[in-house]
């Protein structure tokens, strides 16, 4: 048996106001390309399958039509979608019906009162396989938390292993699949939303306990291991998310079961589409530097060859008050998808830390980097947001997504 492992997909996302629109397009061609050359049995997408609760119309009809082709190809291949937390769940489950007949199953909220609902025994020509298919967990789909990491943890085992407990068949495959922060993983802070229910940002690897014989996790956009188990994994997103990710691997993964063992995980690699350029590559620039090493770049002159994402990173000791029609200037006419400029600080010069003084891109920062900078602008330059001060911004945050999902 053959199976696909990819997450967070984002589709409709915009690329600091670029449309990804015919990138996602064509990762979704190259997927399905994959997908024959493997002879997957099955494909499994471990949440943020969009990249906000409500999605362009044009990118729900890229999934779908992606689906299509997928099974047109490989008319014996199933798939199976969580939502994640960027989803609506809502609008996951609605496709519901729809999708089935193209053996498609889609999960879109836990609930703790049927949690045998998560759980698909699915019959292929190449045997049985039981995917648990746990989307996002969101405060209202597990037990009630108490202000401590153990509790919440504990929740989401429990989740599981109620989960796990309608399982009849236990001598094929199980695939545990999830959408959460596992400890220990490496994050791309300035492109996932590193909050979840009750304050606590990750939990421990053991809540999806012995049964499981692979763990399909979504969230963290770097493709990884968990706990140093390669049949834990995060599959990573397909492209990059922000420009922290441009140095990434980009993958899906590739497990292959013998019998009910896993024999085999690899990583099959994603084209980049387009390149994601950062000038300098570390600190800040002078004006002058950044003007010579835009016009050092080496670009596509072909029109069929798509731009690459240009921005920039200029010392924030700058004092030329012309430095945006400079560079302006040094960008007329050079085929790139320009994405801004970032001030960096002296100390940031060393930290590899990026003060974004661009009020437009104020949503690309972090909840908690927000808060750290109003509270030394506000209230003590030289201090720090107290931990009860985070974990109400963190409850806010999280009482907002719900809301909104």
């Amino acid at each position: 048996m053959k199976v696909v492992h990819t997450s967070d997909w984002h589709l409709g996302q915009q690329f600091y106001e670029h449309s990804r629109y015919t990138e996602h397009q064509a990762f979704l061609d190259w997927l399905c390309q994959e997908l024959v050359q493997i002879e997957a049995d099955l494909l499994i997408v471990s949440g943020d399958i969009y990249h906000t609760a409500t999605p362009p119309a044009a990118s729900e009809q890229q999934l779908y039509a992606f689906i299509k082709q997928a099974k047109s190809l490989l008319p014996a291949l199933h798939i199976v979608i969580i939502a994640g937390n960027h989803d609506s769940a809502n609008r996951i489950e609605t496709a519901k019906p729809l999708l089935q007949q193209f053996d498609t199953h889609v999960v879109g909220r836990f609930d703790k009162h049927n949690p045998q609902n998560v759980v698909k025994t699915l019959a292929m020509p190449v045997g049985k396989v039981n995917v648990v298919a746990m989307p996002f967990l969101r405060s209202a789909d597990i037990t009630h938390l108490d202000n401590d990491e153990s509790s919440y943890a504990h929740a989401v085992r429990q989740a599981y292993e109620d989960a796990y407990a309608s399982i009849v068949d236990r001598d094929v495959p199980t695939i545990a699949m999830g959408h959460l922060h596992a400890k220990g993983g490496d994050i791309s802070g300035d492109s996932e939303r590193n909050i979840t229910i009750g304050g606590f940002d990750s939990i421990h690897a053991d809540v999806f306990g012995d049964l499981p014989d692979y763990v399909a996790l979504g969230h963290l956009h770097k493709a990884q291991k968990v706990a140093n188990n390669d049949c834990i994994r995060y599959s990573g997103t397909p492209m990059p998310m922000s420009f922290a990710e441009r140095n990434y691997k980009h993958q899906v993964v590739l497990v292959e079961f013998e019998k009910s063992q896993v024999k085999a995980v690899s990583a099959r690699y994603v084209p980049r589409y387009k390149e994601v350029i950062l000038l300098p590559e570390k600190g800040g620039a002078t004006l002058v530097e950044l003007c010579e090493a835009i016009n050092a770049l080496e670009l596509p002159s072909c029109d069929n060859v798509p731009k690459p994402y240009l921005r920039l990173r200029l010392n924030a000791s700058e004092t030329d008050s012309q430095f945006r029609h400079k560079i302006e200037q040094a960008l007329e006419n050079k085929p790139v998808h320009f994405c801004g400029i970032e001030r960096v600080t002296q100390q940031a010069q060393h930290d590899d830390e990026v003060i974004f003084e661009d009020l437009g891109k104020v949503s690309e920062l972090a909840p908690t980097t927000l808060l750290e900078l109003a509270y030394k602008e506000h209230v003590d330059p030289q201090g720090v947001p107290s931990n009860a001060l985070k974990k109400c911004l963190e409850e806010v945050l999280v009482s907002l997504s719900e809301h909104d999902k």
